[in-house]
C-alpha cells in the first residue's frame, strides 16, 4: 500500500537561503499538534541512536533490563511502547505504529458485570494493562473491553456533531514558520512577514513543494528537538524539493 502523502509549500528566500514559512493543509497542521501528544517513551523510540542527549541511552537501558527487575503489575512494554493520551482523533500521518482504535482497556472479571466495572470509593476502575491488579478484590483486571473513540464506525451517526476529526478545522490554509509556529493563513499577514524578515528583493522569493510523509516526519521531529530554524534544516536542502508548476 502507497505510503500518504501531503503537499507543503515552501516560500524560500534564495539570496538569505532559508525557510521564511510554509502553506500547508489541515492534515499538516493537524500532525503537527500530534507530535505534542506523542509520549517521551514513543519519541526515543522513533529517533532511536539519533536523539540528542541522553533519553536514547536511558530507553535502551530499559529496553535490556530483564522483567525480573519489574514490579509484577508493571508491564516493561507500556515504557518502551507507550501509548498517545491522545483519542478520538483520525491523523493521516501517524509515526509511531499503533493505531487509537487499537487500544485495549481491562475490568477485573471477577468483580464486573456487563454493565460496570470494579468499583473503589464509588468509581469506575478500568485499566490499560492486564497486569494491574484490582482496587477492590487485589487480582489482576484481565477482562478486556472494548475502546470507542468519535471515529470508531461503531459509534454511528450520532457523532456527526464531534467534528471532521483530528485537531484544527479544514476551512483555512495554515501557515507553518521556520520555527513551527503554527497560525491560519492570510494575506496580510503573508505580507508583514515579508517586511519582519526584510525582504528587500521579491525576486529572490521561490515557491518550492515537497511531498510530505512519514520520513519527512520523522525529520522535522528529529530536527525540532536539535534547532529552531526547522523547516530550513529539513527541507532546504532536500533532494525532494521541487520547483512549484504555479
Amino acid at each position: 500500500m502507497a505510503e500518504t502523502k501531503f503537499q507543503l509549500k515552501l516560500l524560500v528566500d534564495n539570496e538569505a537561503k532559508k525557510v521564511l514559512f510554509a502553506e500547508a493543509g489541515k492534515e499538516i497542521a493537524d500532525f503537527l499538534c500530534y507530535l505534542l501528544s506523542l509520549p517521551v517513551g514513543t519519541i526515543a523510540r522513533l529517533l532511536e541512536k539519533n536523539m540528542v542527549g541522553c533519553l536514547g541511552n536511558l530507553y535502551e537501558s530499559i529496553k535490556g533490563l530483564s522483567e525480573t527487575y519489574m514490579q509484577p503489575n508493571q508491564d516493561k512494554n507500556s515504557l518502551l511502547n507507550p501509548k498517545s493520551p491522545i483519542s478520538s482523533t483520525e491523523i493521516p500521518l501517524l509515526l509511531s505504529d499503533h493505531e487509537f482504535e487499537s487500544r485495549k482497556f481491562y475490568l477485573c472479571d471477577s468483580c464486573s458485570n456487563s454493565s460496570f466495572g470494579c468499583r473503589s470509593n464509588s468509581s469506575v476502575a478500568v485499566a490499560d494493562n492486564p497486569k494491574i491488579v484490582c482496587p477492590s478484590c487485589k487480582r489482576q483486571m484481565t477482562r478486556q473491553v472494548p475502546y470507542l473513540t468519535a471515529s470508531s464506525k461503531s459509534v454511528g451517526a450520532n457523532t456527526a456533531a464531534v467534528g471532521e476529526g483530528g485537531f484544527v478545522k479544514g476551512v483555512v490554509t495554515y501557515m507553518i514558520m521556520d520555527n513551527l509556529v503554527l497560525k491560519p493563513m492570510s494575506t496580510i499577514s503573508s505580507i508583514a512577514l515579508l517586511n519582519k524578515f526584510n525582504v528587500k528583493d521579491v525576486h529572490s522569493l521561490e515557491e518550492k513543494v515537497i511531498d510530505f510523509g512519514i520520513k519527512e516526519g520523522v525529520k522535522l521531529l528529529k530536527t525540532s528537538l536539535e534547532c529552531k530554524n526547522v523547516l530550513t534544516s529539513v527541507f532546504l536542502s532536500s533532494n525532494e524539493i521541487q520547483k512549484s508548476s504555479t
